[in-house]
């Protein structure tokens, strides 16, 4: 670990930053003051904490602020770590919480090398990253609206009852005959099939860009290798390589697994060992992905034909690597039923153990072959 003179603790909010710095050794942390959000202000503070162009450590949690005080900071030759909120270690009789306190804990726990950093994307990873997002956060409004249609069409005991899968394209034409008596909720009704349209189109829409993206983005390789697995296709391998980045840089799979909360929680104490459910850390949306994904491992292992001219894309070793996959995690899956697991419980364990399988592909294609077995 690297030693430095200062050991600056931000408390960061949308117009001020609470400072508090440490110095080198065993000295109780000061408390600077307040200061403006602002990159001007932050130039001012640098320059006053370091008047001799000393290197000092700065450290802020992660949050709605983003990485801009971090990319000021390195970009002047500084060392900035952005580090995990729900990691920082908490005194459990501690009931008082103030700015100055966190930024004083901040910078005194930082000196001690307690807190964990989280990974930093660069300005492109970042913006692949905002897309994939939107588009989940439309998703999530196509599904939202979804559900007030069905809520609406239920009330007033309109129930599709021709076919068997809703929103396709003879469900849209059911819709097209659905007649009210009343004007107004006719046009309630219409309101309602308009707005899922519309969320539909914006969803489509995103989708097109990052099929566009990926044809110039540096983790391209790695997506593509990623779809030659079951149950991985553009929106899955894209989350994924979007919100990790470079997922070689994990030193194993399990490290991987711990990082997605994929883990299962633990309680052991003497000869006690209780274990619950998975921990839930790190990054969430990767974990839904995955957990969506593993449901494909339902069926036995088959290459259709659709997953094979995927996988043809891929290298020999990659195409090896996503069968074992296929192969190992089909038979997890109905081994785990067979002993009464629910189907929840089997699928979080066949994510965890499709996380790892991602690590190995991605350490294929970026140079640091590994053995699956």
């Amino acid at each position: 670990m690297n030693e430095y003179s200062k050991y600056v603790g931000l408390d960061t909010h949308k117009d001020t930053i609470a400072v508090a710095v440490a110095d080198f050794g065993r000295s109780n942390p000061r408390y600077y003051g307040e200061i403006p959000n602002t990159p001007e202000a932050i130039i001012k503070l640098v320059n006053k904490l370091s008047p001799d162009g000393e290197v000092l450590s700065f450290c802020y949690e992660a949050g709605p602020c983003g990485y801009g005080i971090y990319r000021q900071l390195t970009q002047i030759g500084h060392d900035c770590a952005v580090v995990a909120p729900s990691l920082i270690p908490r005194r459990a009789g501690d009931r008082v919480k103030t700015d100055r306190r966190d930024s004083e804990t901040l910078c005194r726990l930082h000196r001690s090398g307690e807190l964990t950093a989280v990974w930093v994307p660069d300005h492109k990873q970042e913006a692949v990253r905002d897309l994939t997002r939107a588009r989940e956060d439309m998703k999530q409004m196509e599904r939202k609206a979804r559900q007030r249609l069905n809520a609406f069409l239920l009330r007033h005991g309109k129930i599709y009852e021709t076919g068997k899968s809703k929103w396709t394209q003879a469900h849209f034409r059911w819709l097209e005959r659905v007649k009210f008596e009343e004007p107004i909720q006719q046009i309630v009704f219409e309101e309602y099939v308009d707005a899922i349209k519309q969320t539909q189109q914006r969803v489509a829409g995103l989708e097109d860009e990052m099929r566009k993206v990926l044809s110039d983005w540096s983790l391209a390789p790695i997506v593509e290798s990623l779809m030659a697995l079951r149950g991985v296709k553009l929106i899955t391998a894209m989350t994924i390589i979007a919100e990790l980045g470079d997922i070689s840089r994990f030193d194993s799979p399990r490290q991987l697994m711990a990082y997605l909360g994929l883990v299962p929680s633990e309680y052991s104490s003497g000869h006690t060992k209780r274990r619950g459910g998975i921990t839930k850390t790190g990054n969430g949306h990767v974990r839904r992905v995955l957990t969506e994904s593993a449901w494909c491992y339902r069926f036995q292992a088959r290459k259709t034909a659709h997953l094979q001219r995927r996988a043809e894309q891929t290298s020999e070793k990659v195409q090896a690597i996503a069968w074992k996959a296929q192969k190992r995690l089909c038979g997890r899956y109905q081994h785990l039923l067979s002993r009464g697991k629910i189907k929840v419980q089997v699928c979080t364990a066949i994510a965890r153990e499709l996380a790892g399988f991602i690590w190995a592909i991605a350490c294929e294609v970026m140079g640091r072959p590994v053995t699956v077995r």
